[in-house]
């Protein structure tokens, strides 16, 4: 399908820097693909891949913060693609493809960095979504080690994957990892100072053999709850979120 434009709204991230056009219904980019894109150690000039890239958010804001990287997004959703192409301008090249039957001119190429946001959820875990587009993108249909497999071949030697995933996911992480890549890190994404981590942030190096780091969580949001209808970010999340900030991995 394609989306018609009274079914899309058009959305500020990073305080505006950048506006993204994608559906009222359906997957809606929210602080996952921003909180990814500031977790990259990403330097001008850099090739990056994306995989999954959605309606490009994550890559967009990437752009903001490392000006002059050379961005490609893959993306199997042919009406979130074509948002991608309008959202990125000449900023993105994006390939409508499923990221495990890569065209071949792009299966020729390498990258510094690959990122990526999976589904969180298992395959037959949990109630459907009823739309569609959220369901392929909120659902794993393409197992977790098949993600990372596909990114370790994509990258050069000692590039960098970094990526966001639902906490309960860590062993699954680990585990397909270790094969290909070393000096993993692994950064908690607190709710609110006392809960347990809901999201993590996780980077590695393909070939390389520096040891696991365990950083310590980023806290969302300040106080015990939510009590009033207002933007309660903690300081980091709101510098990251609304000014560009970088996460960083020390």
């Amino acid at each position: 399908m394609v989306f018609a434009e009274a079914d899309l709204t058009r959305d500020a991230f990073l305080g505006g820097r950048v506006m993204a056009w994608q559906p009222k219904s359906g997957y809606r980019a929210a602080t996952d693909p921003v909180l990814l894109a500031a977790a990259v150690d990403a330097h001008d000039g850099e090739p990056v891949l994306e995989l999954g890239c959605g309606v490009g958010v994550a890559s967009l804001c990437l752009a903001v913060r490392v000006p002059g990287l050379v961005l490609t997004g893959v993306e199997r959703q042919p009406d979130y693609a074509d948002l991608a192409r309008r959202n990125a301008g000449a900023a993105m090249q994006v390939v409508t493809a499923d990221l495990t039957a890569l065209p071949a001119d792009l299966r020729q190429l390498s990258f510094d960095h690959v990122i990526a946001n999976p589904p969180y959820y298992s395959a037959n875990g949990g109630t459907p979504a009823q739309d569609a587009g959220r369901e392929k993108a909120l659902r794993e249909d393409t197992p977790l080690a098949q993600w990372i497999g596909i990114a370790s071949r994509r990258l050069k030697p000692k590039g960098w994957l970094t990526m966001i995933h639902s906490a309960d996911r860590v062993p699954d992480l680990l585990a397909a990892l270790t094969p290909d890549f070393g000096a993993i890190s692994l950064r908690p994404l607190v709710p609110r100072t006392g809960r347990a981590a809901t999201r993590v942030l996780i980077r590695a190096r393909k070939g390389a053999r520096a040891p696991f780091c365990l950083l310590a969580p980023l806290v969302l949001h300040d106080g015990p709850a939510h009590v009033a209808d207002r933007d309660d970010f903690s300081a980091p999340a709101r510098a990251v979120l609304r000014d560009a900030a970088a996460i960083g991995w020390t």
